[in-house]
């Protein structure tokens, strides 16, 4: 397993750079403005919480397969199809979603924002297409690293980006876009297409 543990951990440090490094310099390149937002609501609110079971689940990742190689016992023993499923989820992460969104990126929300209503690529047929890669992306390295933190942390980014998309951007689109949130909400599935389109 210390193999998939390496490779996991290569994979997660590419990600994360790539995810959020790299997207960030692009993105004061293009806009003058990173796109970070940071937490917010109150401690101990449902966007608060978005927030820190996001900061969970990143530190998560890291820990899963660091804890592998220091001896963590695996819940699913050798099974290279699936190590290698969860390899090739992992790679696709969230660039391409990243990059339709343009100027639109953000990395949390800010009430006083206006940004545009993105529906072109693949926010076409999904609200939430990185949210989606990066539970993809979450669950690949889960599959490398089959441990009790890999799980863990997986469940953490799950609720975090329930909390994130309901709570917050949800509720924020609706009150920024209006009509044509809910016209693009109505025909655009939530995660996947054709699933929580809203009505």
């Amino acid at each position: 397993m210390t193999g998939w543990a390496w490779t996991a951990l290569a994979l997660y440090g590419f990600w994360l750079l790539a995810a959020f490094g790299v997207r960030a310099v692009l993105q004061r390149r293009r806009t003058g403005d990173s796109g970070f937002r940071g937490l917010s609501g109150t401690p101990g609110s449902a966007p608060w919480w978005a927030g820190v079971l996001f900061v969970v689940a990143l530190v998560g990742a890291v820990a899963a397969p660091i804890a592998t190689l220091a001896g963590l016992s695996v819940l699913i023993g050798p099974a290279p199809a699936v190590h290698a499923v969860g390899t090739t989820m992992a790679a696709l992460g969230t660039l391409v979603a990243q990059r339709a969104m343009g100027a639109s990126w953000r990395v949390g929300v800010d009430q006083e924002e206006r940004t545009a209503l993105v529906s072109g690529g693949p926010f076409a047929r999904v609200r939430n297409p990185i949210f989606t890669a990066m539970a993809a992306t979450g669950l690949g390295l889960a599959l490398m690293v089959p441990n009790v933190l890999a799980f863990a942390a997986l469940a953490a980014l799950i609720i975090a980006v329930e909390l994130q998309v309901r709570v917050v951007e949800e509720p924020y689109l609706r009150a920024t876009h209006g009509q044509s949130y809910l016209a693009y909400a109505a025909r655009a599935g939530r995660f996947v297409p054709g699933i929580g389109r809203q009505q």
